[in-house]
């Protein structure tokens, strides 16, 4: 088996190479990131093909405009991987989902199978999800790009596998009239080196809550503020990344004393936050899996996440984390309360969490043993 990965950006399709490399299966890692932030996450060795320019793109408008300009990248970089395919000789591609459109038809043509990673729900579940919470909230929602959803469903149809790393992904796909026969669940991991858990016994103040990914309502955000508000003289509560546009004038009307805006930070820094926390919370009302939610294990952090994030699957609900219906800001309160007035059970917990995280099954190491028994199957159809 040989098998090219396609992915614009990063997503966990490096740690897919990497681990290919690893075993041999690997042709080429097609990317929009430079060699050199490649190599310097996968190592050396892999056979790249690179398309920076268009991440130059991505990253230059969103810096200067606030613009997302994806429905005019994944084209251009599906026509990138079209013209550069099966050089490797290889009998797979495994491409992302929404930047592979233009790739398959070439693919079928050199004769190789096809695998579409989707690391979140079916495009029209999200869809819907996302139209009603804005509903909700009486906001104006934007709606994802249709032509977004066009080349998703295409690529959906088109696919001789959907590769998805949850129950939750899994069970959306099979609303959306997709058999399961057609799905592969593969959950994602961690690096455990990377991701330490710290002594926090000695620290004299506020126990931390910490949330890591973009402010606006797919992460729960209006649920996560307004449960903290009832302990806002008792703990303070972190939010690491972007404020989204669209959230900006309902972040206004809700309560934020206590809280602390971090913005977004390079990946490189994350693991600092994990560290001076206390608690972890991803209260999203959609995730596909929340790589965030392992990383906060590997730290040593109780995590709390709503029953609606995918990673919830690798958690024992009460011993190393908990888990919430995804609509009660007052269970989420409790559960708050519960470990911020209680040290010696945030140390439990965070121990138990730890020791999840770093079983086999939850590393990169373990997503490689799972994930190369389904490429390979794919692969001999």
């Amino acid at each position: 088996m040989k098998v090219e990965v396609a992915v614009h950006g990063r997503f966990h399709a490096f740690a897919l190479a990497k681990g290919l490399y690893g075993e041999g299966f690997l042709g080429t890692l097609h990317t929009t990131y430079p060699s050199f932030a490649v190599r310097r996450i996968t190592g050396t060795g892999l056979t790249l093909n690179c398309a920076p320019h268009l991440e130059v793109i991505r990253r230059l408008a969103q810096r200067s405009t606030g613009h997302d300009v994806t429905d005019f990248i994944l084209p251009r970089f599906g026509r990138f991987v079209a013209q550069n395919l099966g050089q490797s000789g290889a009998d797979l591609l495994v491409g992302w989902s929404s930047a592979t459109v233009e790739a398959i038809p070439v693919a079928r043509e050199k004769g190789m199978a096809i695998i579409v990673d989707r690391g979140a729900s079916h495009i029209l579940h999200q869809n819907n999800i996302l139209a009603a919470a804005y509903q909700q909230l009486d906001l104006k929602f934007p709606g994802i790009s249709q032509r977004l959803i066009e080349r998703e469903t295409t690529e959906y149809l088109a696919a001789d596998k959907i590769m998805v790393p949850s129950k939750v992904a899994e069970k959306s796909f099979i609303h959306q009239g997709i058999p399961s026969g057609k799905l592969a669940v593969v959950p994602l991991g961690v690096d455990v080196d990377r991701f330490q858990p710290v002594d926090r016994s000695s620290r004299f103040r506020k126990p931390r809550i910490l949330f890591v990914g973009s402010i606006g309502i797919q992460k729960g955000l209006p649920r996560l503020l307004q449960a903290f508000s009832q302990l806002r003289r008792e703990a303070e509560l972190h939010l690491v990344g972007p404020v989204e546009s669209e959230f900006s004038s309902a972040l206004r009307g809700l309560p934020t004393d206590g809280v602390t805006f971090h913005g977004p930070i390079a990946k490189e820094k994350v693991s600092d936050f994990y560290k001076n926390a206390d608690i972890f919370c991803l209260p999203s009302i959609h995730e596909g899996f929340g790589m965030v939610v392992l990383e906060a294990m590997a730290s040593g952090l109780p995590v709390v996440v709503s029953d609606q994030v995918g990673a919830a699957d690798v958690i024992h609900n009460g011993e190393s984390g908990y888990v919430f219906p995804v609509a009660s800001e007052e269970v989420l309160t409790e559960i708050f309360a519960e470990l911020i007035f209680n040290s010696k059970l945030r140390k439990i917990i965070g121990q138990a969490a730890r020791q999840v995280a770093e079983s086999r099954e939850n590393t990169w190491e373990g997503y490689i043993d799972r994930v190369v028994p389904v490429l390979s199957r794919v692969s001999q159809c």
